[in-house]
């Protein structure tokens, strides 16, 4: 299937490993220019080589610490210098940041700023270039692993998620689609870190039905379908990539 992608433009922020990489990529090889932001230079130009290689468009590397306060001017102002106009927003940069029950006011205001404002303030760097041109599409990646502990990234994230449904609302008129993306227990460094091999053969074979963890590349296949034009009338939506983990009651 044709996405219509091909001379588009994107903005992916956690660019240089996990989902962001493997939705980096994806893109690219379907003819996206794509400014792809992370903090590892190395990891960045790795990712270039690896899609060049592969015979995709050569995305362009900036390197940008999300936390710092002027990322979001920096992040937006670049692409733009670079591409003119962005069609595609990716937010997907966060980190897990588990917390005691009385948490650290710090790891808080240090969570829900990495993982809902700073996505937030890019956003609203763009939205008048994307409100003028009437086009546009924004995809959060959030979370769906519900914890019974306290965390501030999945407390985050829920508020990316309303937040995202509200926008989805106003923009309507503007034909810009806003959608959020959440993942299951997808192979990555952080379940690698939390699930031995056994134990995830043993969780995925009793709570998955599809049997086993997701890959990076199934993120980034429901991604780029969700940001293409080949999903016009998709918008304040939640999708899961989960193999069934959820059980949802519709």
């Amino acid at each position: 299937m044709d996405l219509h992608l091909a001379g588009k433009t994107a903005i992916v922020t956690g660019a240089s490993q996990g989902f962001g990489r493997a939705i980096t990529r994806e893109l690219a090889m379907e003819g996206v220019e794509v400014l792809a932001t992370a903090r590892s230079e190395d990891l960045l130009h790795s990712l270039r080589e690896e899609i060049t290689s592969a015979g995709g468009i050569a995305p362009t590397p900036f390197v940008q610490d999300f936390m710092e306060a002027s990322a979001p001017l920096h992040i937006a102002n670049a692409a733009l210098a670079a591409f003119g106009a962005v069609d595609i927003l990716i937010n997907n940069t966060g980190r897990s940041r588990a917390v005691d029950v009385v948490g650290a006011e710090e790891e808080w205001e240090a969570g829900m700023l990495l993982d809902f404002h700073r996505h937030r303030q890019l956003t609203q760097q763009l939205l008048p270039q994307f409100i003028e041109r009437n086009t546009g599409s924004i995809l959060n990646i959030t979370s769906s692993y519900e914890l019974r502990s306290i965390n501030v990234s999945a407390v985050a994230k829920a508020s990316l998620t309303q937040w995202s449904k509200q926008l989805a609302g106003t923009l309507g008129p503007h034909r810009i689609t806003v959608n959020c993306l959440q993942p299951g227990l997808i192979d990555t460094a952080n379940t690698q870190r939390l699930f031995s091999p056994s134990e995830r053969q043993t969780f995925a074979v009793r709570e998955i039905p599809l049997g086993d963890f997701g890959t990076p590349e199934d993120m980034a296949s429901m991604a780029v379908f969700l940001v293409s034009p080949r999903a016009r009338y998709v918008s304040g939506s939640v999708f899961t990539v989960d193999g069934g983990l959820r059980r949802h009651a519709f």
